[in-house]
């Protein structure tokens, strides 16, 4: 039978050093707050019980969190005084269960990956195990002691160091997987005599020695895993990291960047082979590109399925669009959400679509804005073409059935259908429906006054 698995989530840091009105765990790296990954991965794992402790800004921190994750059940618990991890910890005893066992994680430590938890609580097979690292600068990290047979015997932070001690350079990740007996027997027993009269989560460690538990180690598959953000400079710097990961994987998978640090992924990309990404392309959400797409400079794609051999041109914004085969789009192209471009449509400069389909092989090429629409296919929309779906309190839909052709500067004034291989003239206004096959007009005759004379400044 596998042992119960709870994990507690240290959120309760205000993050000074941050210069920021927003608690440090909601911090955002790759798009997403630096609570939310600690979660993400959590929900890849077998967790029973999740329970954040939360600090400054506790109520702005349950509040988005509990609206991004609300099918997600979380036990809140508050730490009302920052008296040092080991009391961040206690303070969960009385929502802790007394069986399974505890995964100990950090709301500014982002990037720990399952696969490393996993190792983590398999490890734990004498009552508790923890992720170190050896590093070449140690400093200000506390360090992991060992006896001569190389077991863990204490952890000493680096203000109660001794010039030793200093030189040890495997460190503490303060990541563990603890026995919940344990935690409830070794918690309350804590002392904070110490440089920083703190009670020190770290002071486990050695009163499970005492007790003859043999400590697991294990170390990270990445060195950012275990890296914290305290500041600015640190979240800029392992954000870069963290995206150069993501890139160096979809490279392995076959996708070409022009320069991969010059490329931002806030969500998950999933892309086929020979994917080209030109400079200043930013994904967020979850987005997915077929074969052979090529994406030009600048583009912000989010929420979009991507068909094979689609040619997105500069500076287009994709949101929220389903787009078919061998689609071209752009320059400077609007797709909003619930957009449907059929295979083979060319969607060209300045248009915006807003929850429209379009059918196959048909073109809005210039400064259109197309809304609450389904165009049929074969159709042609001539540029400065705009849907008149917005009546000041109602939306309305407009039907352009196959072949219709729509000439340039025409309004679509919704409710209204176009008909199979109707023609709209040029600067047109249409109100009614059009019929199959028909030439429709809706503007007002040209007139000529002769020798006209212009007003003059006087």
């Amino acid at each position: 039978m596998t042992s119960p698995l709870s994990v507690i989530i240290l959120a309760a840091g205000k993050g000074t050093r941050m210069q920021s009105a927003k608690p440090k765990v909601l911090q955002t790296l790759a798009g997403k707050s630096l609570l939310g990954h600690v979660l993400d991965t959590c929900h890849k794992l077998t967790v029973d019980e999740t329970i954040i402790v939360h600090g400054f800004g506790g109520d702005q921190v349950k509040s988005e969190i509990t609206t991004q994750y609300e099918h997600s059940s979380i036990t809140w618990v508050a730490q009302t005084e920052q008296l040092g991890t080991g009391h961040a910890v206690k303070v969960t005893l009385s929502d802790l269960p007394k069986e399974g066992q505890s995964l100990i994680l950090y709301g500014d430590v982002p990037l720990v990956s399952c696969q490393t938890l996993s190792a983590l609580k398999t490890a734990n097979t004498d009552g508790m195990s923890m992720l170190t690292l050896t590093v070449d600068n140690p400093f200000g990290l506390g360090r992991i002691k060992r006896s001569e047979e190389g077991h863990i015997t204490a952890i000493v932070e680096q203000k109660d160091a001794d010039a030793d001690e200093q030189n040890i350079q495997e460190i503490n990740s303060g990541i563990y997987c603890v026995d919940n007996a344990l935690l409830h027997k070794y918690l309350p027993e804590l002392s904070n005599d110490n440089a920083q009269q703190e009670y020190y989560l770290t002071d486990i460690v050695k009163m499970a020695v005492a007790d003859g538990i043999t400590i697991a180690a294990i170390e990270p598959g990445h060195t950012f895993e275990i890296e914290g953000v305290n500041n600015r400079q640190q979240l800029a710097s392992l954000e870069r990291t963290w995206q150069s990961k993501l890139v160096a994987d979809l490279q392995e998978a076959g996708v070409q960047f022009a320069d991969p640090t010059r490329v931002d992924i806030r969500g998950t990309l999933t892309a086929g082979q020979d994917v080209f990404v030109d400079v200043g392309v930013v994904f967020e959400g979850d987005c997915t590109l077929g074969d052979n797409v090529y994406i030009e400079a600048g583009c912000i794609i989010k929420n979009a399925q991507i068909g094979n051999a689609c040619h997105l041109k500069p500076y287009c914004v994709i949101d929220g669009a389903n787009i078919g085969t061998g689609v071209d789009i752009g320059p400077f192209a609007h797709l909003r959400p619930q957009t449907l471009l059929s295979d083979n449509s060319k969607v060209g400069n300045f248009v915006e679509i807003k929850k429209s389909t379009i059918g196959q092989g048909s073109k809005v090429n210039h400064l259109s804005y197309i809304g609450d629409a389904t165009v049929g296919t074969g159709v042609n929309i001539g540029a400065g073409v705009i849907t008149c779906n917005y009546d000041g309190i109602n939306k309305s839909p407009t039907l352009i059935n196959d072949n219709a052709f729509i000439g340039s500067n025409a309004s679509l004034v919704a409710p209204v259908t176009i008909g199979e291989t109707a023609t709209v003239a040029a600067g047109s206004v249409i109100t009614k429906d059009v019929d199959a096959n028909a030439l429709a007009f809706g503007r007002a005759r040209q007139t000529q006054k002769e020798h006209y004379q212009r007003p003059a400044k006087k």
